[in-house]
């Protein structure tokens, strides 16, 4: 294998290991079971990475024959839905385990002989996406691996960053790494004039906002988020049961996009929408910002394709979201590799959803 072979099997290497570490020290029970409804059990994912990288590697790279055709459906993420797969056969965690083990042997033999491909990156960020997936599992269940060790925290009220009305270039710039399909294609984008916060809102100020009757005051909310939250009786950020935690100047997490949006409101503020906070996010090399990568930012953005967009290597990862009432998060969180989550990347998920470790920044006109 040439150097640039041994670099990309080293960095597969790097990402498996940071993935067996975090389930090394779980009981079979936590890896057998989902930890709440909406998640999959954890051998499940395990054994999903194992058939996603088999499949993209091995058989789209290679061309060789799937190691475990059998399994194909069992872990395709649109075969099998999470809802049932915590009611059907699973390999057990022995069996994942040699499934990623076997599997990796075929990619390191194909990377050898057919070279470094793009696609390695695809799976490498394909599984580091998964173990953050399985964190986000391991914090409803209250197992170790749920919460960071610790967070920026911030000792004063964030200072607003002002932007002029302009052009920026919006989008992921292709420089040989792999880029996924939604960042593309590279385009000049205009905002108005506007002002964003240099820090994201802390754990302090959403208290004092559910303290204050945030939960309770209608016309902060909107129409969809007031029946989600009247629903389920949300009185609190996900994971604040006990009470809000230890660190208050840290960021806030675990707050849905309608909780993010009627907190905004109450200040006077709205959420950016993503082309604003990209264009903070990357001017000056993003110094204007801080605590990027801290939490998940929700945006006022509904997800959907750039100007020109067309799908890559598979329609499934984007374009099937597209317009379904997602909404685009942006920067990263604690649990996300910096590899994946870039200043263009673009995740998304649903305005309810909570598991995910995600925020806000404030924005104003």
């Amino acid at each position: 294998m040439d150097e640039e072979g041994l670099i990309r099997a080293h960095a597969l290497d790097e990402t498996r290991r940071a993935t067996l570490a975090l389930v090394a020290r779980l009981d079979d029970d936590v890896m057998h079971r989902p930890l709440d409804p909406i998640m999959s059990p954890l051998v499940w994912d395990l054994a999903h990475i194992a058939a996603y990288e088999d499949l993209w590697a091995v058989h789209r790279l290679g061309g060789g024959p799937l190691l475990h055709e059998d399994l194909a459906a069992t872990y395709d993420a649109f075969e099998t839905p999470r809802a049932a797969r915590g009611r059907i056969e699973l390999l057990d965690r022995a069996q994942a385990l040699r499934y990623l083990e076997d599997v990796r042997k075929r990619t390191l033999d194909v990377l050898d002989w057919a070279g470094p491909s793009e696609l390695h990156e695809l799976v490498m960020f394909h599984e580091l996406q998964h173990t953050e997936t399985m964190r986000q599992a391991l914090f409803l269940g209250g197992q170790p691996g749920g919460e960071p060790e610790m967070l920026p925290s911030l000792d004063s009220d964030p200072n607003w960053i002002e932007f002029d009305a302009g052009e920026f270039e919006m989008g992921a710039v292709a420089d040989g790494r792999f880029v996924y399909d939604n960042e593309r294609p590279r385009h000049r984008v205009t905002t108005k004039a506007f002002a964003i916060q240099s820090f994201p809102v802390t754990s302090a100020t959403f208290l004092s906002f559910a303290e204050g009757g945030g939960y309770e005051y209608r016309p902060w909310w909107s129409e969809e988020g007031w029946a989600w939250k009247q629903c389920y009786d949300i009185t609190h950020p996900g994971g604040w049961a006990g009470g809000p935690p230890s660190d208050l100047g840290a960021p806030v997490q675990h707050v849905s996009w309608f909780e993010a949006d009627a907190f905004a409101r109450s200040q006077g503020a709205r959420l950016p929408t993503e082309a604003e906070w990209e264009r903070a996010a990357t001017w000056d090399q993003g110094r204007a910002l801080q605590a990027i990568g801290a939490v998940w930012e929700w945006t006022a953005s509904d997800f959907s394709g750039y100007p020109g967009f067309r799908p890559y290597p598979y329609r499934e990862y984007s374009e099937v979201f597209f317009d379904k009432g997602y909404k685009v998060i942006r920067g990263g969180s604690w649990a996300a590799s910096p590899l994946v989550a870039t200043r263009t990347f673009r995740n998304w998920d649903l305005p309810e959803r909570r598991q995910i470790f995600s925020g806000l920044r404030l924005a104003r006109d």
